[in-house]
């Protein structure tokens, strides 16, 4: 999960004013809105009848007044509702929801069937929602952990732990005993008691297991308490604000009724499950990081989960907040994102371009320019980009043209089917690529092969004008002198043109534009300045696009030798980077500011261990990997950046927990402390905390070893 999802994030409207807004209308009135920002909760009504959904409106008026994407991630439907009331708009509740307020000092409902004299009540409806609203402004929502069902009748209590869980761990054993949890009504008992097991909960409800919570935090914490309907843990919540929250802080639970028969559902039942139960919401707080930097690095120790983590952000920005698990994505969606591993002997020909060893035709080797991996994947993202900037009357010229070239190449006979020039040079094309076409001219002597340029085909194509003689062409490239290659493209262009069908206008739609991540793992391994070049340049998050355009080292080899190189704004870059690893000290300042590091502790990706085989097992990593860690950090010599960090224990899958100690954790922790004085009690340190063995004093360790 990412780091620091657990932890809260302050929302807020961007600077927009009045006229922003009526101009965001205008907008909205023209273009329509998109299906997943429609509204299930709030309407504006304006004075002509006309209706908007708050947030979009809210998002398409930061849009025009600020310049940047239409988002409406950075802030939620209450405060984009507030903020419009504030500015007089009437806004509408659209469905039959309820909202219940848990303050220190009462709870109240806007429906007026509730009653704290009944809260079995509860079983009658269903959450939609819920957060957390401090005094000061800040609202923090569930960050929930991978499996974890999202608006469940848990949310409530489970946010609750999320933000006060070292305030209730450092409780008295016996005031998590006595901690109030349930009174259905006021003459029946008040249920009480927050555990640390399922089977201490169960003994003190007479072995009744089915109506509990678990909650497990990043930091090792494990709470479990009753749980039943939506109302259940109300006098909880409520008992938590008394003892650990500030004046004015509350808490708020959304919910509707449940329907007579919730598998037959309304139109708005069936989106409002889509976008309130499937879908997060909102992006993850690092996931928003990387959209505004451009560039992150995740830094931190080994093991600490930064490559999964960099996958995890990566799926989350794709998937709009769908999905947490990159196996998740559909096959399109991994095209937009790469995945790279930088070392010592990585260079600039396989990240950017150079020549590579090529089998010609006629059996000789030559070498050929070819894009590396990063200028491949660049390519797809800046051809989206720029699609995505098309008029559908562009978009029909382009799949009309793509539907052309496809039909030609497949109507003909390689090395077989004969074409001529307007001066009777007969020839064939004998191999296609992406990039070229090849073709075989039998009648010439001097060179009897000759490359063209598919690209110039295409856009002969995509123009839409009649090209009948060479000088045509040498005008629509704005050149000076035909090249040899205008004529061969002349004669291929008329021969597709004669047999080329008509495009159904009706099946061709505009271009989305998308994101596309690209990961470098081990960044700083590999000698940044031998790889990125000139590069440099583009990289910067400032000079993003044509502004950044640069000349290649290669540009000269370029069928376009003018041909320049830049990143479009879809293109965001994760790298990742041990903070103990040696290379770090030699990494370019240069391309330090370039990039917004992200540190990533031990702790912060401990939901990896929910793919170990069963939750005791996953338990005893946990205590394992804290105990050990702390360890580490009592050492003089070391510090955080030396912890351990869950993907070793995943390896308790495949070994025994003895196995993981020698063959992987003892070695690491052997090269941590290599030279420092007492080597061997630090290790017998390090092995005690592992195996849950009691530390021995300095003294007693010699005294113990002088028994031997």
């Amino acid at each position: 999960m990412i780091a620091n999802k657990r932890k809260g994030f302050t929302m807020a409207i961007p600077k927009i004013t009045e006229q922003n807004i009526l101009d965001a209308m205008k907008y909205i009135d023209e273009n329509g809105v998109p299906t997943q920002n429609k509204s299930t909760m709030y309407e504006l009504v304006n004075s002509d009848g006309k209706k908007y959904p708050p947030k979009y409106l809210v998002a398409v008026a930061d849009h025009i007044a600020n310049g940047v994407d239409i988002d409406v991630n950075g802030f939620n439907a209450v405060e984009a509702k507030n903020f419009l009331e504030g500015l007089g708009y009437n806004i509408a509740t659209k469905q039959e929801r309820f909202e219940l307020t848990i303050t220190a000092e009462s709870v109240t409902s806007t429906d007026e069937r509730f009653t704290m004299d009944n809260l079995s009540l509860g079983d009658n409806y269903k959450p939609l929602d819920c957060y957390f609203l401090g005094a000061d402004g800040t609202t923090i929502k569930r960050q929930y952990i991978r499996s974890e069902k999202r608006k469940s009748n848990q949310t409530l209590p489970k946010l609750a732990f999320q933000i006060y869980e070292k305030q209730i761990a450092s409780l008295s054993p016996n005031d998590r005993e006595q901690f109030p949890i349930c009174q259905y009504k006021p003459s029946s008992n008040m249920l009480r008691g927050i555990f640390s097991t399922l089977e201490e909960l169960q003994k003190a409800r007479n072995n009744k297991s089915r109506e509990h919570m678990v909650y497990t935090s990043d930091n090792g914490y494990k709470f479990v308490i009753y749980a039943w309907n939506i109302f259940s843990t109300i006098y909880f919540v409520q008992e938590c604000l008394k003892r650990f929250g500030n004046s004015g802080d509350k808490f708020v639970l959304v919910y509707r009724d449940k329907l007579e028969d919730e598998n037959v559902k309304s139109d708005i039942e069936k989106e409002l499950e889509e976008q309130t139960e499937q879908k997060k919401g909102e992006l993850n707080p690092l996931s928003v990081t990387l959209l505004r930097s451009k560039n992150i690095i995740l830094r931190g120790a080994p093991g600490t989960g930064k490559s999964y983590l960099a996958h995890e952000i990566a799926t989350d920005i794709i998937s709009d907040g769908f999905k947490e698990d990159y196996e998740e994505l559909t096959d399109e969606e991994k095209e937009q994102v790469e995945f790279v591993q930088f070392h010592p002997n990585y260079d600039y020909s396989d990240f950017v371009e150079g020549l590579r060893p090529k089998m010609n035709a006629d059996g000789s080797m030559g070498f050929e320019l070819q894009d590396g991996i990063f200028k491949s994947f660049v390519a797809k993202a800046r051809k989206n980009y720029e699609d995505s900037k098309k008029s559908q009357d562009a978009v029909i010229q382009e799949q009309s043209a793509n539907e052309a070239l496809e039909e030609f190449f497949e109507s003909i006979e390689f090395d077989e089917t004969e074409f001529s020039t307007v001066r009777n040079n007969k020839f064939t094309i004998n191999d296609v690529d992406d990039n070229h076409i090849y073709i075989q001219i039998p009648g010439n002597e001097i060179a009897n092969t000759l490359k063209l340029n598919l690209s110039e085909i295409r856009k002969m194509l995509e123009s839409g004008m009649e090209f009948d003689k060479v000088s045509d062409i040498t005008k629509f490239f704005g050149k000076q002198f035909a090249t040899q290659g205008y004529s061969y493209d002349l004669a291929i262009y008329k021969e597709i043109v004669k047999h080329k069908s008509e495009v159904n206008k009706a099946n061709v739609k505009t271009v989305e534009l998308k994101k596309y991540i690209f990961i470098i793992d081990e960044i700083n391994r590999g000698e940044i300045s031998k790889i990125l070049g000139e590069l440099f340049f583009s990289i910067d998050p400032g000079y993003r696009g044509e502004k950044g355009a640069v000349s290649t080292q290669y540009s000269n080899m370029h069928d376009d030798p003018k041909e320049k190189f830049y990143i479009p704004e879809n293109v965001y870059i994760i790298g990742t980077m041990n903070d103990i690893d040696r290379s770090v000290d030699s990494f370019d300042f240069a391309m330090r500011r370039r990039f917004r590091f992200v540190e990533v502790k031990a702790n912060d990706n401990m939901e990896m261990l929910d793919n170990l085989d069963d939750e005791e097992m996953k338990q005893d990593a946990i205590d394992r990997m804290t105990r050990l860690n702390q360890a580490i950090v009592n050492v003089d010599d070391l510090n955080e950046n030396y912890q351990i960090g869950a993907s070793y224990f995943l390896k308790l899958k495949s070994m025994s927990v003895d196995e993981l100690w020698t063959d992987s954790l003892q070695p690491l922790l052997a090269d941590y402390i290599s030279g420092m004085n007492d080597e061997e009690n630090i290790m017998k340190s390090f092995e005690n905390a592992y195996f849950g063995k009691p530390s021995l004093s300095a003294g007693e360790e010699y005294e113990s070893a002088g028994d031997n």
